[in-house]
């Protein structure tokens, strides 16, 4: 079975961070393909390891990733 996730690459400092905030798991690399690939990773071992009380606490909630407009300044 497989999952499709959000996954969000930030620059931070010299690399990246990723974060999937369907389950609050994050990773980070020097690239955003690295930090991407690291995500995938840390996900996968989650997912291996978790309980089926963890998993239905993550995954429960529901998620929106959107933009909005700021006026600035």
């Amino acid at each position: 079975m497989t999952h499709r996730l959000t996954a969000i690459v930030e620059r931070e400092g010299d690399g990246y961070v990723a974060l999937c905030p369907e389950v609050d798991v994050a990773s980070q690399g020097d690239t955003v393909a690295e930090a991407r690939a690291n995500l995938t990773e840390a996900l996968t071992l989650f997912f291996e390891t978790a309980s089926a009380e963890e998993l239905d606490r993550r995954l429960g909630g529901e998620i929106y990733v959107t933009q909005v407009e700021v006026a600035v300044g």
